[in-house]
């Protein structure tokens, strides 16, 4: 299998403000040359894309290509059941959402902490094997985002998970909360494929600082930023796959063209991530990836990580000079819609889900500080 994954999580969109709102003709196109190129492995989940992406796979793969013609995964989410009946209807709905008959890999999704204790409590770990026993799943493992310690625990006690999905970029490799390379080296440890999410943190990557964008384009010119991203994850020995959630042909078109012929970075071109990445750390205010999880059950329906990313946006701005930019009307538009940054009531639930562990109600007040005049 080619490394190179198409996650159905940020697909291009009709309405900027709807995420269910997917432009399929689009995404057909990036499907059709993902599949004319090679390439089999797709990605979605229940909550992806506003909760349209596995209906959405239906539409655009499963009903126009032969079963063995692509590679299937999908995830169960501990915020989605309360009951074994609960667990087994999330599946079953799956699977009729898909279309696909079986799904190729199945995660446990996004373990860490507290829901690790839900997907224990379930026994999900069990109803997975049998799932596979029946024949539903091909390949069984989870995703994680937690301390190696605890993945190690995992893996000590379910050996019989077959691979392990990391979030892995060379910004997060020694990052003290992701602690990418310690995970990956536990994966290492204990003889799991590994599959990428997150290389290039939810775009951050694909926009980096000038100083860090000259770096690369000094060595390579014609080689795009966030491919220095992809190509450093797929470097990795035990990595199996890496995804990439793809929201345009464009990006699509460029992702091909280095992954079609894979090679890995050199011991240099790696400590020049490494180089790059000590620059965007040293200006990056909050280090979101995107992943929307925190919206799902916000009650104020605060737009979280699109905030966020326009205000890292202006944090590399020189504001003193400016005084305002653009992003102070993409606000105001994003807040005709959802709750602003001022209306949190800080219940919390963001930060329980958040897979960085972020300080999202802290960082909400340094926001509508910023933009709620």
């Amino acid at each position: 299998m080619k490394k190179l994954g198409f996650g159905l999580m940020r697909m291009p969109t009709l309405d900027k403000t709807n995420p269910a709102d997917v432009d399929i003709e689009q995404v057909k196109k990036m499907v059709d040359l993902f599949i004319e190129k090679g390439f089999t492995y797709f990605d979605t989940a229940l909550m992806y894309n506003g909760s349209a992406s596995e209906a959405v796979a239906k539409t655009v793969l499963v009903d126009r290509y032969p079963r063995d013609k692509f590679t299937l995964a999908t995830k169960l989410h501990a915020g989605f059941f309360d009951s074994l009946e609960d667990r087994d209807n999330v599946f079953d709905g799956q699977l009729k959402k898909t279309g696909a008959g079986y799904f190729d890999y199945y995660l446990i999704h996004g373990i860490e902490g507290g829901m690790l204790e839900k997907y224990e409590k379930f026994d999900c770990f069990n109803w997975l094997l049998d799932k596979k026993a029946q024949g539903l799943v091909k390949h069984p493992g989870f995703s994680f985002h937690d301390k190696p310690e605890i993945l190690d625990g995992i893996l000590t006690k379910h050996p019989e998970m077959e691979f392990v999905q990391l979030q892995i970029n060379y910004l997060d490799w020694e990052s003290e909360w992701v602690q990418a390379r310690a995970c990956y080296e536990v994966a290492v440890k204990h003889n799991k494929p590994v599959i990428v999410m997150e290389p290039v943190k939810g775009g951050t990557l694909a926009r980096v600082p000038e100083e860090a964008e000259k770096l690369f384009k000094d060595y390579a010119s014609g080689m795009s930023v966030p491919s220095w991203a992809i190509r450093f994850a797929a470097s990795l020995d035990n990595v199996m796959l890496v995804l990439s959630g793809m929201s345009s042909i464009e990006q699509m078109e460029d992702n091909l063209s280095y992954m079609d012929d894979f090679k890995p970075l050199t011991e240099d071109e790696k400590k020049m991530c490494f180089k790059a990445a000590d620059i965007i750390n040293s200006q990056i205010a909050i280090s979101c990836t995107g992943c929307s999880y925190c919206t799902e059950g916000c009650p104020q329906k605060i737009a979280i990580p699109q905030y966020f990313s326009l205000y890292n946006e202006d944090m590399r701005e020189h504001l003193e000079e400016k005084g305002w930019t653009v992003n102070f009307s993409n606000y105001g538009t994003l807040s005709s819609k959802f709750g602003k940054a001022k209306d949190c009531i800080e219940c919390g639930q963001c930060e329980g889900v958040c897979p960085q562990h972020l300080p999202i109600i802290e960082n909400l007040k340094t926001v509508s500080a910023h933009y709620d005049h």
